[in-house]
């Protein structure tokens, strides 16, 4: 008789694994802390970004151009300055307005609106830099100062282009000039209502505003400071003219 044959499975048993060994604390700790820091996101530093140096300078290029483009619309007129002008005298080439300003309209307008807008948080500098007790004759006395300052002041063009290049400018953008220009002589507004309340006004609010910008402005045409008077002088002998004394 043969041999019993002893059978045997087709598949063999896997083995068996070996028992997982501990992890050690500082493994463990180490992994929390990685998996951790995924799950927080990274905190973003506050405050805006630092410029970088070509941003700086691309906003100084921008300066010099609307600084450039102020002076030759006050002297030759909007229509009579080119392109090629505006990048002449900022240092550029011919094409180089066009990097910062769609048009010469368009640089029209920024001219005229950065203007302004300086102007009116320069005027509320100046009157909050008065003590608290100052009259509204000191305080209108600081405000034709501050506007004989940017008519006649070093950087004064943007106030005559805005006065003989108004009709240059678009319907839209004859709107945004105006809404600045408002806020800018608003400010005028109590401190004349005030002097009209004491009897020291020559004339009713409102119309009082008119004539003093009216005076006021026509100085570019006549003021020399070759002349020798200062704007100092001529803001007193302006407050003579517009308040009883």
């Amino acid at each position: 008789m043969d041999s019993p044959v002893q059978r045997t499975s087709a598949i063999a048993p896997a083995p068996k694994k070996p028992p997982a060994r501990p992890r050690s604390k500082a493994v463990a700790s180490s992994d929390a802390n990685a998996a951790t820091a995924e799950a927080t996101p990274t905190r973003r530093p506050r405050g805006r970004p630092r410029k970088t140096a070509e941003e700086l300078d691309d906003g100084n290029r921008r300066r010099k151009l609307m600084d450039g483009a102020a002076k030759l619309f006050r002297t030759q007129g909007f229509a009579a300055t080119s392109t090629r002008d505006i990048a002449a005298a900022a240092g550029m080439h011919s094409g180089s307005p066009f990097y910062h300003f769609e048009s010469k309209s368009a640089l029209l307008y920024a001219v005229m609106s950065e203007g302004m807008t300086m102007a009116t948080q320069s005027q509320q500098q100046a009157l909050d830099a008065l003590p608290a007790q100052a009259t509204p004759r000191e305080q209108l006395r600081t405000l034709i100062r501050h506007h004989f300052e940017i008519l006649l002041g070093p950087r004064s063009s943007f106030i005559p282009v805005m006065l003989y290049e108004w009709r240059s400018l678009t319907p839209a953008q004859r709107k945004g000039i105006a809404r600045i220009k408002d806020s800018y002589e608003a400010t005028w507004m109590p401190v004349l209502e005030a002097l009209a309340q004491q009897g020291a006004l020559q004339a009713e609010p409102g119309v009082a505003r008119l004539f003093i910008f009216g005076a006021l402005n026509w100085a570019v045409q006549w003021f020399s400071p070759k002349k020798g008077k200062s704007l100092d002088a001529l803001t007193d002998e302006a407050l003579a003219l517009f308040i009883r004394s």
